[in-house]
């Protein structure tokens, strides 16, 4: 387990639906991070391809282009980089997934909550997936989940049992009425569960189109206490901030939840 504080980055894009055009907004934004200190730069959810998009018709395995792209990009900038894309699942859905990749890291996280809330059926597209995931970068250990899982707090607790250090969550968060409140309050929440840092990575805010999810920006870090100490606004940015795991360490000496 490290002592280091750990730099991370959160990068609040705005994707559309044309992965080759993605690639290059994260392959420019990670130089930005990486050039900034960061060790772990984490993308939105869908950074791949937006909800709104032909899913199954951009989806690619793991060891395709998209991600060939990422891996590549992440090992010239020796950083680990959690981006969200989109793999065929077996039964013609697809699998709404986190690659981490990068500084020794190669691992992958299927979201397990499926946004089947507010109008919108991503299972309809999306298969769940069913493990929980951490990594370990800079000998923190850092766990993974994505959007909706916010709203189950035992997924978190779970994390903050397996060792979680810091929980990194992409997003692409339903704007309407409430929500970004909604957002504001589920990561501090969340944070306290797992008694963790949060490192929440939302899409940049974009009107809607229909019930699809496209972002309301708010990236921010937490840390264990539900302090938010750094958020962006609704607009594209680059969010740079510290994770010390001593302080996840007296916390939980502190306050012994988990």
């Amino acid at each position: 387990m490290s002592t280091e504080t750990l730099r991370l980055a959160a990068a609040q894009i705005s994707s559309g639906s044309d992965p080759t055009e993605n690639l290059r907004t994260i392959e420019a934004e990670a130089a930005r991070a990486a050039e900034a200190g960061a060790r772990l730069v984490a993308f939105p959810e869908a950074s791949m391809a937006c909800f709104g998009t032909d899913l199954p018709a951009v989806a690619e395995p793991l060891d395709g282009a998209f991600a060939t792209g990422v891996r590549e990009c992440a090992a010239r900038l020796g950083v680990t980089l959690v981006v969200g894309m989109f793999e065929p699942a077996d039964d013609g859905r697809v699998h709404n997934t986190l690659l981490a990749t990068g500084g020794g890291v190669e691992a992958s996280y299927r979201k397990i909550h499926l946004f089947d809330a507010f109008g919108s059926r991503e299972s309809d597209l999306v298969a769940p997936g069913s493990d929980l995931v951490t990594i370990d970068v800079d000998g923190v250990s850092v766990g993974l989940a994505t959007c909706y899982d916010l709203r189950f707090a035992d997924q978190f607790t779970a994390l903050g049992r397996a060792g979680a250090q810091v929980v990194v969550v992409p997003a692409s968060w339903g704007d309407g009425p409430g929500k970004e409140g909604q957002w504001d309050l589920l990561t501090r929440s969340r944070a306290m569960d797992a008694q963790a840092f949060l490192l929440a990575c939302d899409q940049a805010w974009r009107p809607a189109e229909g019930t699809d999810p496209l972002g309301v920006g708010r990236s921010c870090l937490v840390d264990p206490l539900g302090v938010v100490r750094d958020r962006l606004d609704q607009a594209a940015g680059l969010l740079l901030a510290d994770a010390d795991p001593q302080v996840v360490a007296d916390v939980r000496a502190r306050v012994p939840i988990l």
